[in-house]
């Protein structure tokens, strides 16, 4: 790992368009060496657009391979670039200026789907304001040193473990700290509700609805994205959401789902395919990604 992390330092000083062809081309290996998560991720396009051709289906599971990859190499430019250098790659959508007296004058929950370029949102938030997330520890302790600085380097943050528990998130709402929330995965039946993701049940975690109804927090959704033909990354903040939660926690992590589904189809290369997203299953139905 200390090997790939001094790589990784060497190669943040090429230009970007090279770097990402790099990871691209890692990426695409990748998708030919890592036969499981390549039948992951066709499960889950199967699953989510049966109406594309399997050739389709291919098509944007060879290009997540390649996102990703590209998204973990180019994470080196933000763990060591210098700051205008990143100003200079990112894009903030609307009007260029980050929010940051919207996501501060009152409790806000930022949330930030499992898009692969998600940690480009954090380092461009973390150059204007501080903010808090949800952070798992990594097994490697080089690397879990090397991503905590990262992702430390501007603006102080609060990462909180999921051994933490809710208070100290709910502390940092209530102390007007922004909360990055990626509710976006499979934890299981805990906590979570069976609600519709592209069609398909899926066990979705209801903490967004049940922390703003706590905290009275607005929720801002953002999302990063690759800019075309390499030239950085467009972070784009959305309106808070109207009447959010209301007063049905499964409605609201319902209307979740729909907005992410939405973002996913505007760039569906770009979303974490080779998740379980849906392992958990209701009444006991059997496993969707045992192989035929």
């Amino acid at each position: 790992m200390k090997l790939m992390l001094g790589l990784m330092w060497l190669l943040h000083w090429l230009p970007l368009p090279l770097l990402g062809r790099f990871g691209d081309a890692v990426g695409s290996l990748l998708f030919m060496a890592l036969r499981s998560r390549r039948h992951i991720a066709l499960t889950n396009l199967r699953l989510c657009m049966p109406e594309l051709t399997e050739e389709q289906r291919v098509d944007i599971a060879r290009r997540h391979f390649q996102a990703y990859s590209r998204s973990v190499w180019e994470r080196a430019v933000l763990w060591w670039a210098p700051e205008a250098r990143l100003k200079r790659l990112i894009t903030i959508d609307p009007g260029g200026v980050i929010p940051v007296a919207a996501m501060t004058e009152k409790p806000t929950i930022l949330l930030c789907p499992h898009f692969v370029c998600l940690d480009v949102a954090g380092a461009a938030i973390a150059m204007e304001a501080s903010a808090s997330s949800m952070y798992v520890t990594q097994k490697n302790a080089a690397f879990d040193r090397v991503l905590r600085a990262g992702r430390a380097r501007f603006k102080p943050v609060k990462l909180f473990t999921r051994q933490d528990g809710i208070k100290p998130i709910l502390r940092a709402l209530r102390d007007k700290l922004p909360y990055f929330m990626l509710p976006d995965m499979d934890f299981g039946e805990k906590d979570a509700e069976f609600v519709p993701f592209f069609g398909i049940q899926a066990a979705t975690l209801t903490a967004t609805a049940r922390i703003a109804a706590t905290t009275g927090a607005q929720v801002m959704p953002v999302i990063a994205t690759f800019l075309p033909d390499y030239r950085g990354w467009r972070v784009k903040f959305y309106p808070v959401w109207d009447n959010y939660p209301g007063d049905d926690m499964v409605a609201a992590t319902r209307r979740m789902n729909q907005f992410i589904e939405e973002r996913v189809r505007e760039a569906p290369a770009e979303y974490f395919w080779t998740h379980k997203r849906f392992k958990t299953r209701p009444n006991g139905e059997p496993s969707l990604y045992s192989k035929q």
